[in-house]
């Protein structure tokens, strides 16, 4: 059966406002972090990456605006797309997140719908994972087609962590990075969104999902009564990499949703020792939200999307990645992608 392909990407976020503007800046190691109008708990100007839209929206508007700006991007990038026969999947943060704007699960699929002028197919739905939103909406995606009932599918996410109740919450957690806390995160936001498909006729290489793998770790990132043994995310490896059929050491290099906490480094690092077992002399990692900050349900397209870029564009470590995600509640997703000549259905 034949792999589901990244077709077409759109990105919004901090350091471009369309997909190939912040790739170049993401390959560049070029960030947009910035003093807000919010002051840590040490009487400092919090920092942040906060998207630069035309206009200063701020909540659901600018979420609005942000996502139907990405979605745009995505469908303009794949000619022939028609909306009504694609089914939209979007991200959003999780229900029980600090400071999430009320009523979102509801409304904002059909406020993004408005904004565009358009209406997708009736299949279309809200996933509120927060960071792992993205390899959900790829599983469901491929279901989708894989059972004929849909020849591509649209993912998106969309989030922000720049409200005053969010940044308190975080704040008072020790999670945010700040004047009196090396050990943190730069709070960010934006939007992402790639359309799926089965790959398209020809010989022209695609980007192709290999295997999706899931786990949940016991040992979540503010629980202290557990020792991290990154058991879930060793999990959803093992499951991803069995789909595939292939070992670790196939791969080229990692693309993750780490944004600064020791935490997930250490469970990177953990995940690798426990899976790993040829020798490697090189695997990188690489974090794009070193450049765009931490935007939670936005992420997990973005890394498709800078995935995509640097396929096509030939400045990756290599045509093989390892994707992984995870949420604060313990989800864990890894999804892995090759760049390779579509084989026949």
């Amino acid at each position: 059966m034949a792999a589901v392909c990244i077709l077409g990407a759109g990105l919004v976020s901090a350091v471009g406002l369309d997909a190939p503007s912040s790739c170049a800046a993401i390959r560049g190691a070029l960030d947009n972090f910035r003093e807000t109008r919010f002051i840590d708990q040490g009487g400092e100007w919090l920092i942040a990456a906060s998207v630069p839209l035309e206009q200063p929206w701020r909540g659901r508007s600018k979420l609005v605006r942000m996502a139907a700006r990405a979605i745009g991007e995505a469908l303009r990038s794949v000619p022939g797309s028609d909306p009504p026969a694609i089914p939209l999947l979007l991200g959003l943060a999780e229900s029980e997140r600090p400071g999430r704007l009320a009523g979102l699960d509801a409304s904002l699929l059909h406020a993004i719908e408005r904004a565009l002028g358009l209406r997708f197919h009736p299949d279309s739905a809200v996933i509120p994972r927060g960071r792992v939103s993205g390899a959900v909406a790829l599983l469901n995606a491929r279901a989708l087609i894989r059972r004929g009932a849909h020849r591509r599918v649209l993912i998106a996410g969309v989030d922000s962590l720049l409200c005053g109740p969010t940044l308190a919450a975080f704040e008072a957690r020790e999670r945010l990075l700040t004047s009196l806390n090396s050990n943190g995160f730069i709070p960010g936001e934006g939007a992402a969104a790639v359309l799926v498909g089965a790959p398209p006729a020809g010989e022209e290489p695609q980007l192709a999902c290999l295997g999706l793998g899931f786990g949940v770790e016991p040992a979540t990132v503010e629980s202290e009564d557990r020792p991290l043994r990154a058991e879930g995310l060793t999990n959803a490896l093992r499951a991803a990499l069995a789909e595939a059929g292939v070992g670790l050491e196939r791969l080229d290099y990692r693309l993750t949703d780490i944004s600064g906490e020791q935490y997930y480094f250490k469970e990177a690092a953990l995940a690798l020792s426990r899976t790993l077992r040829v020798r490697k002399e090189q695997f990188p990692l690489r974090h794009p939200a070193d450049c765009i900050g931490e935007c939670g349900a936005a992420i997990g397209p973005a890394l498709f999307a800078v995935a995509l870029a640097a396929c096509r564009k030939g400045y990756g470590d290599g045509p093989n990645i390892l994707c992984h995600l995870g949420n604060d509640a313990g989800q864990r997703a890894v999804a892995l992608l090759g760049y390779q000549i579509p084989r026949a259905a």
